[in-house]
């Protein structure tokens, strides 16, 4: 799509290199992408792109800047509406969760994710990773607002799924389904299918790139 708007605004066809890749339905609010030659106006990119998807700033960069290999870390939040009744402003946008919610759990959980782990089990069986370790420099819970809760976590790179899983699996902890000392065990490189579901996508949004 921003491809589709770089060649109708630049004349020629424009090959984007993005700093986070992101599932389909997924939100960015931070979105960094980086592309050879001289950058199109954001005035004239947003003229052209659908309302769902605005350029916040095209600027030159230093020669050979390549916005995902320089990348440093990337900050995700994943957004949990948790009470009975769904939200129409929040639908699309956080989670609806109904079940059991224990926030001392979750943070017990989210405490164990900083630091260096192998996170096998956060991530598909079918994948092209070849190296499962990441490290995690932020893992929190916070409010996110009357009856929201926000998990946000900062790694250096991230595998397909691994916030989903992540946020799935604890909350899975919160329902009964698996204990803290079971969560923590899957941060040693456990098999897929020991961790819990995958989140649906909508309440994740890639926040921030860091250089």
């Amino acid at each position: 799509m921003l491809e589709e708007a770089l060649e109708r605004v630049r004349g020629e066809p424009t090959r984007l290199t993005v700093a986070g890749r992101t599932d389909t339905g997924v939100h960015a609010r931070g979105q960094v992408a980086s592309h050879a030659g001289s950058p199109a106006p954001a005035r004239s990119l947003n003229g052209v792109l659908p309302r769902d998807v605005r350029v916040v700033a095209s600027d030159p960069a230093p020669d050979g800047f390549d916005a995902r290999r320089d990348a440093r870390t990337r900050l995700y939040r994943y957004r949990v509406l948790a009470r009975a009744a769904a939200s129409p402003f929040e639908h699309g946008r956080a989670l609806h969760w109904s079940g059991p919610l224990d926030r001392a759990l979750l943070e017990r959980c989210a405490a164990l994710v900083a630091g260096s782990h192998d996170f096998t089990a956060f991530t598909p069986t079918q994948t092209d990773h070849v190296r499962f370790e990441r490290d995690v420099v932020r893992s929190e819970w916070l409010k996110g607002g009357p009856d929201v809760l926000e998990y946000w976590i900062e790694a250096d790179t991230f595998m397909r799924h691994m916030v989903r899983i992540l946020v799935g699996t604890m909350l899975g902890v919160c329902a009964g389904r698996m204990d803290v000392d079971g969560f923590a065990a899957l941060l040693t490189g456990r098999p897929r299918e020991e961790a819990g579901d995958t989140a649906p996508p909508h309440g994740l949004c890639l926040e921030a790139v860091r250089y």
